[in-house]
């Protein structure tokens, strides 16, 4: 099932996507939910065509929790070794965007990166303290998004809330995707100037993970209570590269679809 944030005439809805994406976005449509979809679904009985409602960011979460390293090879290219825990860190919910809305360029950094991410969305309950089992039951489904990261400032400042934490340096979308198996999805990010001319700039699978998503939950939630709909960055795969004004950069997950940002500069 995939679940979307969306806005329409009347307001702002929570909808199952209906339709199957390979067909293009002409072909899907969006069953309004009632309230909202952790819990039993119950539907109003409108619809729209998914062409005629803008999306939002799939949920708002009250923290994004990221973990660094998490891929051997990303690990590598910045001359890092692959941590022996999870390497945590935060994004403030208030970086958190949708799809289409723009990466804004921070004046304070000459080198923003895209690091694609698989995310996870936290489901009722939550999650505390939980083991594996407990803490795959919390998982509510999938997104993907962009950990997007001033890298001059990630390496100046000795610390990262800066550099990760700029209004839009989060996007996640376009939808959550709920029972899917991602222990070996590919992932993918492509960055141009137009849509005939994408670069690949990352290509990684979900198997490369160091530490995997049951595991990468379950350690958070004994650091810290994880809130249903909470979100998880789980890493990204080597490639990282600077995003420049102009830019459009898609991330790309098997099996969930993909979340589009233009890049512009801070107004």
């Amino acid at each position: 099932m995939r679940i979307a944030r969306f806005a329409h005439a009347k307001g702002m809805s929570f909808g199952v996507v209906e339709g199957e994406p390979e067909a293009g976005p002409q072909g899907l449509t969006i069953a309004e939910v009632e309230g909202h979809p952790f819990g039993k679904l119950s539907f109003s009985g409108a619809r729209w065509a998914l062409s005629d409602v803008r999306l939002l960011s799939p949920i708002l979460p009250s923290k994004v929790v990221c973990v660094g390293r998490n891929y051997a090879d990303h690990a590598a290219e910045h001359g890092s070794e692959v941590p022996k825990e999870p390497l945590l860190f935060l994004k403030p919910s208030t970086s958190v965007i949708g799809p289409r809305d723009a990466i804004r360029l921070p004046i304070f950094s000459k080198q923003v990166e895209h690091e694609a991410e698989l995310a996870v969305v936290i489901g009722a309950p939550g999650a505390r303290r939980a083991d594996r089992a407990a803490a795959e039951r919390a998982i509510f489904g999938y997104t993907c998004a962009n950990d997007v990261t001033a890298r001059d400032l990630q390496r100046s400042d000795g610390q990262w809330a800066r550099a990760k934490g700029f209004d839009s340096f989060c996007p996640i979308g376009p939808w959550i995707t709920t029972g899917l198996d991602v222990s070996d999805l590919e992932i993918r990010c492509e960055v141009g100037r137009n849509p005939e001319e994408m670069e690949v700039r990352q290509l990684g699978r979900t198997k490369d993970m160091v530490f995997d998503v049951p595991g990468l939950v379950s350690y958070i939630s004994h650091v810290m209570t994880l809130l249903p709909g909470d979100v998880v960055l789980t890493g990204t795969p080597a490639g990282v590269s600077p995003l420049v004004e102009g830019d459009t950069v898609t991330v790309r997950i098997e099996g969930i679809g993909e979340l589009t940002n233009p890049v512009v500069p801070v107004a």
